[in-house]
């Protein structure tokens, strides 16, 4: 196909526009077509042409009607729902949890599938969890493989995905060393060989969540901190404020030093953040200095969840610990306010969740002591506000991210289209619909 001097093929050039077009339906939300020309920067022609296409494969749909000042009604466009599906799945440290999507990324089936007992991270149970959940959450909504975009995966650690043969995850704290991990999981035929899967790092995709649909809309700066078992970040230095098109970068935040020949990590080394703020290494704090020690023996969740209820019965040793910790995290996170600047500090993750509204305040009070002032003066810390489900959500967003790239089509863009090309696309839905109808 002829390319122009910019080097872009009519191809790209029908690509981009069609998902310029997408992705304003998507974050901006229903929109009539001549709202469309100003909000993408398409002339009324080409916005035309393209919303004719993706009538034309099923993926927009008529929302309504709305009057024009005294002109003709204009009839209001979105994303059909329906036309495509995604799984996302959370691999975390306590469980596995496995979400089917439709396109307004309203949840259509989950399962939870947990690991136990604790600290056992052997990859082979972690893949058949996931061969399971996929097969449950397709069979609870009663849908198919034809329509799924893809299959994203958070996970704990280092991420390659340009390893030979496809994916490999680095987890050092979880003892996984180069765990082919995709080449694993398709080796059990849970989806069909075209349909891919997407890992990537569980912080990522949680501060992916939450920039598109959670509490960083609006910000272009951010930190967004998994808190769990262990602790990790992800960064977003440009992202969209109107939510969409963002990519983070892992931080391994939670293995930056904070005490010279501390306490020994999950990871080997001496006195990383993770050693004195990740849930594993509080509640096994809390049992040296004489807390609960049969909680702590079990499950993490219900651990934490015993150490919060002493240090609100007024036990000292637990109000010392979560004391410990709020400092530490402050002190980590004043690390990144120094470095990076951000404009907003999200915290999620179970622990994250379960513990934020016990310490924030301190945590806060801790980074601002830590920190120069002035960053430290145009930084907000809260909460994520996407709850456990955010990791799992933003693993969901992974191929829809690569289907807003293909302009709406389900096949690469390298790969050969047949005749003008508008071969079934399975596309995407309006944004305020989307975050509006999977947050009710």
């Amino acid at each position: 196909m002829t390319a122009g001097r910019s080097g872009r093929t009519v191809r790209d050039l029908r690509r981009g526009n069609r998902s310029a077009v997408l992705q304003r339906l998507y974050f901006g939300g229903p929109m009539s077509r001549q709202e469309l020309g100003p909000a993408t920067g398409l002339s009324s022609g080409s916005v035309s042409n393209v919303v004719g296409e993706l009538v034309a494969d099923g993926l927009l749909e008529e929302a309504g009607i709305v009057d024009s000042d005294g002109g003709r009604p204009r009839t209001l466009l979105r994303i059909a729902p329906g036309s495509a599906h995604m799984i996302g799945i959370d691999v975390g440290e306590t469980r596995v949890r496995v979400e089917l999507f439709d396109l307004t990324l309203t949840e259509l089936a989950r399962t939870e599938l947990p690991l136990q007992p604790r600290g056992c991270y052997d990859v082979g149970p972690i893949v058949d969890h996931v061969r399971t959940g996929i097969a449950t959450v397709l069979a609870e909504a009663g849908v198919g493989t034809d329509r799924l975009l893809g299959v994203g995966i958070g996970v704990p650690g280092i991420v390659d995905r340009d390893a030979p043969g496809g994916t490999v995850v680095h987890g050092q704290t979880i003892g996984w060393d180069a765990v082919p991990l995709e080449e694993l999981l398709r080796a059990t035929g849970a989806v069909p060989p075209e349909i891919p899967y997407i890992i990537d790092n569980g912080a990522r995709t949680l501060g992916q969540a939450e920039m598109w649909f959670g509490a960083g809309r609006g910000a272009r700066d951010a930190v967004v901190v998994l808190f769990g078992s262990g602790v990790g970040a992800s960064l977003i230095t440009d992202g969209s404020p109107d939510g969409g098109a963002t990519e983070g970068t892992p931080l391994e935040w939670g293995h930056l030093t904070v005490q010279v020949r501390g306490r020994r990590c999950r990871c080997g080394a001496l006195g990383c953040l993770e050693a004195y703020t990740g849930a594993e290494s509080l509640l096994a704090r809390w049992a040296e200095r004489g807390g609960d020690a049969e909680a702590v023996a079990g499950d993490e969740e219900d651990a934490l969840a015993a150490l919060l209820a002493a240090a609100g019965g007024g036990d000292e040793v637990a109000l010392e610990v979560l004391d410990e910790t709020a400092e530490y995290l402050g002190a980590g996170l004043s690390d990144v306010i120094n470095l990076f600047q951000p404009e907003r500090i999200l915290i999620g993750g179970w622990a994250g969740l379960m513990l934020g509204p016990h310490i924030l305040p301190a945590v806060r009070e801790h980074a601002t002591r830590y920190s120069l002032r002035h960053p430290a003066a145009r930084v907000t810390i809260e909460m994520g506000s996407l709850g456990p489900d955010a990791v799992t959500v933003g693993a969901a967003t992974l191929p829809l991210a690569a289907f807003f790239t293909r302009g709406g089509r389900r096949t690469p863009p390298e790969a050969p289209t047949e005749a003008p090309g508008w071969q079934t696309a399975l596309e995407v839905r309006g944004a305020s619909a989307a975050t509006a109808t999977r947050r009710g």
